[in-house]
């Protein structure tokens, strides 16, 4: 494991919501559109496409491997399951001076809950900080609430603390990260 954010010696290039947003030297996000697109593979040298949904079909290139993990965005699905094997698999990507794209179907729920997964496991990131250098290199991941429960056990699972909590709002569970930006939006 790697230090918190000394593994991410300089800011990548500006946040990018319709490409691929970059993460650590070996790993980016996207959506479905974007990890489709031959020529944003090629020029970002992406090995591995790790696909996280089951509404977008893989556009299979020479040369790069594809990983399917069928989750739907739902609060109830179990991308916990897929926590370790994906970041072990992020992982052996990078030991083999690879570089993955993790996707959804809009790069903001279920690959943005995966990557925090990953930079606990593998740089022994708090999820509290593993949220805000995520969020700094693509502004709108927003995992459900019921992937931020599960990576909040997670957390504790690995750290035996936690740097988050859900908390009750008008809107239901969140986490408490989301509290003020809540209150904004609904009026007491």
């Amino acid at each position: 494991m790697t230090s918190p954010l000394g593994a991410f010696p300089i800011q990548f290039p500006q946040p990018s919501i319709s490409g691929l947003s970059q993460i650590t030297k070996s790993l980016f996000i996207s959506n479905g559109v974007a990890a489709n697109n031959k020529l944003l593979l090629s020029s970002h040298q992406i090995t591995t496409v790790i696909n996280v949904s089951v509404e977008v079909a893989n556009t299979f290139h020479e040369d790069i491997q594809y990983v399917q993990v069928p989750v739907v965005d739902a609060p109830i699905a179990r991308l916990c399951d897929f926590f370790d094997p994906i970041a072990d698999h992020i992982h052996a990507v990078e030991m083999k001076q690879g570089r993955t794209l993790l996707h959804c179907a809009a790069g903001v729920s279920r690959s943005a809950a995966l990557c925090l997964a990953y930079l606990m496991k593998y740089h022994a990131m708090t999820l509290l900080d593993a949220h805000t250098w995520t969020k700094s290199c693509r502004p709108i991941i927003r995992p459900n609430s019921g992937f931020w429960e599960q990576l909040i056990h997670y957390e504790f699972q690995l750290f035996g603390k936690n740097t988050m909590h859900m908390i009750n709002s008008p809107m239901g569970l969140i986490p408490d990260i989301y509290e003020k930006e809540t209150r904004l939006m609904i009026p007491l």
